[in-house]
C-alpha cells in the first residue's frame, strides 16, 4: 500500500515538475531529506525516485516559461568554488575511484541546490520549500518524540535508513536544525490549529533529540538556547522561559542520559571520543602533508597508518570541518566556513532590512531563525561528519532567495505567504514581533 501511494503522488506531480521548475525542487527535496521510500517494503524501496525526479526538473528548465535566475551572492560564489574544489581534490585523491561515488552523490546534491536558487523567486516558493524540510525532517520528530515518551527515554531514536541522518546522531543533529524553522512557520502562521499542530511538532522533535542521546545533539541545542538568549531584548523573560523548558525535557529523561550527557566533560576516558580525537589528528596529518587532502573515502586503515596517532584506531571524522580538512585540505576548510559565514553575514542583512517596514517583518524573523539553525549546525557539526548533508544548504538556498525577494521588493504585488503564513495587515504578526522580541 505504501509503494502504491508514493507511486501515485510522485507521478501525480511530475507533470506539475516538468512545468514549473520550484514544483520539481520541492518534490526532490522531500525524496531527498524524508526518503518516503524507505518506508516502503516493496518494489518503492530500492526505485530511483530521487534521480527521476531530479530528470524531470532539469529537463524543466528548458520548458518552464517561469522566470529563473541565478542570485549571485558572496555565499552562493564560495559555495560553487567549493564545489569545483572538491571536483580538483578528487583527481588527487588517494583512491580516485573511490572517491568518485561520493562526490557523484554530493554534485547531485549541490546541481539541485543551484537550481533551487534559480527557481524559488516568490514568498510562496520560499514558505513551501521551508514547509517540505520541516516536515520531512519534523516527521521522524514527530515519531521519534512519542517513541522517547513512550520508552521513558531509555532507547535511542535513530533517523530513515539509507539517508544522511540514519544514525542517532545525525538525526539529533538533523532535528536540533529544523526545529527553529518549525518555529519560524509557528510565528507568521494565522490558524490556531496549524500554531498549535507546530508547537506540538516543535516539543516532540525536541524530546527525540535528546532521544537520540546524542552529545553532539545536546550540544548543538544548548548553543542554540544560548544565542537565542543573547539575540532576545527581554534576556530576564527569556532566560526563565529556556530554563523551564530545558528543566522540563531533561528532568523527563532516565539516569542512562544523564551520565551519557556527564561523559562530555571526561571525554579523556571515554573510547568514542578518542576515537574522534585520534581520526582529527589523522586528519590535521593528513592535510599538513598534501595540500589536495586525500579525497573523499580517507578513512580506511592504510591512510590510517600513514597519519593517525594512534594508527589501529578507525573512525570517520565525526566532525564537519575535520572531515572537510582531511578529504579536500585546508583551502577546503576555509572555503566551506566561508559558505556558513557569508549565510549567517546575509541572514543579518537582511534581518537589519526587513525590520523596516510591516510587509517584511516575515523575513526578519525567517532570518533570525535561520540564524539559530547555523548555529546547531556550526556546534553540532563539530561533533559528526555532515558536510554534504541536504538540510544546512536547503537553509543557505532560503536566506538568498529571501534576499533576493527583499531588494526586489516583491511584496508589491505578492504579499500571501503559504498555509495561512501572515499577510502584512494580519494581528498575528504583531504578537508574533512582540514574541521574539
Amino acid at each position: 500500500m505504501r509503494d502504491i501511494l508514493l507511486l501515485g503522488i510522485v507521478l501525480g506531480a511530475l507533470p506539475f515538475a516538468l512545468r514549473h521548475t520550484w514544483i520539481g525542487v520541492l518534490l526532490w527535496t522531500w525524496l531527498s531529506i524524508m526518503n518516503p521510500h524507505k518506508l516502503a517494503w516493496g518494489f518503492a524501496y530500492n526505485a530511483p525516485w530521487a534521480a527521476t525526479v531530479a530528470g524531470v526538473t532539469i529537463l524543466s528548465l528548458f520548458i518552464t516559461r517561469d522566470k529563473l535566475s541565478m542570485p549571485w551572492e558572496p555565499a552562493v560564489k564560495v559555495l560553487f568554488a567549493f564545489v569545483v574544489w572538491m571536483c580538483v581534490t578528487t583527481a588527487f585523491a588517494f583512491y580516485p575511484l573511490l572517491s568518485w561515488d561520493l562526490l557523484a552523490r554530493v554534485l547531485k546534491i549541490q546541481l539541485m541546490t543551484a537550481i533551487a536558487l534559480a527557481a524559488l523567486r516568490e514568498r510562496k516558493h520560499i514558505e513551501l520549500f521551508i514547509w517540505v524540510n520541516v516536515l520531512s525532517v519534523g516527521f521522524y520528530g514527530f515519531k521519534g518524540g512519542i517513541f522517547t515518551i513512550a520508552s521513558g527515554g531509555a532507547q535511542r531514536v535513530f533517523g530513515p535508513p539509507g539517508g544522511f541522518f540514519e544514525s542517532n546522531n545525525e538525526v539529533g543533529l538533523a532535528l536540533v536544525v529544523v526545529i527553529p524553522l518549525i518555529n519560524y512557520l509557528r510565528m507568521v502562521a494565522t490558524r490556531g490549529w496549524i500554531r498549535l499542530g507546530l508547537l506540538v511538532l516543535m516539543l516532540l522533535s525536541a524530546t527525540a533529540a535528546l532521544g537520540t542521546q546524542s552529545r553532539g545533539a545536546f550540544l548543538a541545542i544548548s548553543a542554540m538556547g544560548l544565542f537565542l538568549w543573547l539575540k532576545s531584548k527581554k534576556k530576564g523573560t527569556s532566560a526563565i522561559f529556556i530554563t523551564i523548558f530545558a528543566i522540563a525535557l531533561v528532568a523527563f529523561m532516565p539516569s542512562t542520559w544523564e551520565a551519557r550527557m556527564r561523559s562530555i566533560g571526561n571525554y579523556d576516558q571515554d573510547t568514542s571520543a578518542m576515537g574522534r580525537i585520534n581520526a582529527w589528528g589523522m586528519a590535521f596529518n593528513l592535510a599538513n602533508d598534501r595540500f589536495f587532502g586525500g579525497g573523499f573515502e580517507v578513512y580506511i586503515a592504510d591512510i590510517f597508518q600513514r597519519y593517525a596517532p594512534v594508527p589501529t584506531d578507525l573512525h570517520a571524522a565525526h566532525s564537519i570541518y575535520f572531515q572537510v580538512l582531511g578529504e579536500h585540505g585546508y583551502v577546503g576548510l576555509i572555503l566551506f566556513v566561508l559558505i556558513w559565514f557569508f549565510a549567517f553575514k546575509t541572514a543579518g542583512e537582511i534581518r537589519k532590512d526587513a525590520s523596516k517596514k510591516a510587509e517584511t517583518q516575515w523575513l526578519h524573523h525567517l532570518a533570525g531563525m535561520c540564524q539559530v539553525s547555523l548555529v546547531g549546525y556550526a556546534v553540532g557539526g563539530a561533533f559528526l561528519s555532515l558536510a554534504y548533508f541536504d538540510l544546512p544548504y536547503n537553509i543557505l538556498v532560503v536566506l538568498v532567495v529571501s534576499l533576493r525577494w527583499l531588494r526586489e521588493k516583491r511584496w508589491e504585488s505578492e504579499p500571501q505567504g503559504a498555509f495561512g503564513s501572515t499577510t502584512p495587515s494580519s494581528p498575528s504578526l504583531l504578537t508574533a514581533q512582540k514574541a521574539v522580541q
